[in-house]
């Protein structure tokens, strides 16, 4: 099997997403998590392990890669964000690869770009005209993100105007003072509101993991955002101290299996903050790969929320065609 087989049929093949319906929630149940035990050092020596258990290299690296490119939120959430700059985020998410490597991958007639852009509500209108006549979907935080503080009408509302806007996906920040509380009710309550907001968008929670102090925390707020209706639970807004890491990864997806064998129904990850490069996406790729398989490594099951993650990829897919690395400033995002 030559090197373009190998791409193809390892790679883009995967590209075809089984259908499966929304996240329909259930009602609260606590005796699904209240008595749940997490022991860290088991969690820990699992999570490191993994990086380590599967190696994979050469062309099976670079096709790899390749599907970690469809599953990026290509993301832009600053203070200084622009009509202008987000015009040049979907141009990348559109043409995420240059062109010649693509063609010496073998790839470029499989339409590769990213699983969606991610930005502020204002910025909705402009994603949404520049990536007219693509699939990519168009992500909106809302609802006070990052901290999610401000009143529950309020965050509502911003929800619905995202939408409104065409934001196909909202990512929504959860109130941590609920998890630490452990007022399980009002957690759901909330986010199940939220879930109604959406509509026909799909909604995505943020944990804040980072702020939620222990793995069994981590463990019920999974449990409680799905049970609400959360199409995808997603680790941080990558704006805590500690955002994304393969521990509380590991967690969050023995919740998202567990919820699937007691309730029938599928919901996806998202990790996000703190992951730049290539490396990320193999370990966050291995990991999806050894706890749930091949159906949660498309895009329509697992995000990863980056963007310099991106021009890494590409850096690498470089030196896998021409055996040079490129500076990086070859890769530019935008």
């Amino acid at each position: 099997m030559n090197r373009q087989e190998i791409l193809v049929t390892k790679g883009t093949e995967l590209l075809v997403q089984p259908d499966h319906g929304r996240n329909g929630g259930t009602r609260l149940k606590p005796e699904w998590f209240e008595d749940i035990a997490v022991n860290r050092s088991a969690t820990e020596r699992r999570a490191a392990t993994l990086p380590t258990r599967r190696t994979v290299k050469k062309e099976y690296q670079a096709a790899w890669l390749v599907k970690a490119i469809t599953c990026i939120d290509l993301t832009t959430l600053a203070g200084d964000d622009t009509p202008g700059r987000v015009q040049r985020l979907c141009a990348k998410a559109r043409r995420p690869v240059r062109a010649d490597i693509l063609a010496a991958l073998g790839l470029e007639n499989e339409n590769i770009t990213t699983g969606a852009v991610c930005v502020y509500p204002t910025m909705v209108p402009h994603a949404v005209k520049a990536l007219q006549g693509t699939n990519i979907p168009v992500a909106s935080v809302a609802t006070g993100f990052p901290a999610g503080l401000t009143p529950l009408p309020q965050r509502l509302a911003e929800i619905e105007y995202a939408v409104g806007e065409g934001a196909d996906e909202i990512d929504i920040v959860i109130t941590r003072e609920h998890v630490l509380t452990q007022n399980w009710s009002a957690l759901y309550d909330e986010i199940a509101q939220m879930r109604q907001a959406c509509g026909k968008a799909h909604l995505k929670a943020i944990l804040a993991t980072g702020d939620l102090n222990t793995l069994r925390n981590v463990y019920r707020a999974s449990m409680v955002a799905m049970q609400a209706g959360a199409d995808f639970i997603k680790t941080s807004t990558g704006k805590e101290d500690v955002n994304a890491t393969l521990p509380v990864s590991l967690i969050m997806l023995r919740a998202l299996r567990d919820y699937g064998e007691l309730s029938g129904q599928t919901v996806g990850f998202k990790p996000a903050g703190g992951m730049k490069t290539a490396k990320d996406a193999m370990n966050w790729l291995i990991l999806m790969k050894e706890e749930l398989g091949l159906p949660w490594m498309q895009p329509n099951l697992f995000r990863l929320g980056a963007s310099s993650m991106l021009g890494d990829i590409e850096r690498q897919l470089e030196h896998y065609v021409t055996g040079r690395y490129a500076a990086s400033s070859r890769h530019a995002l935008a």
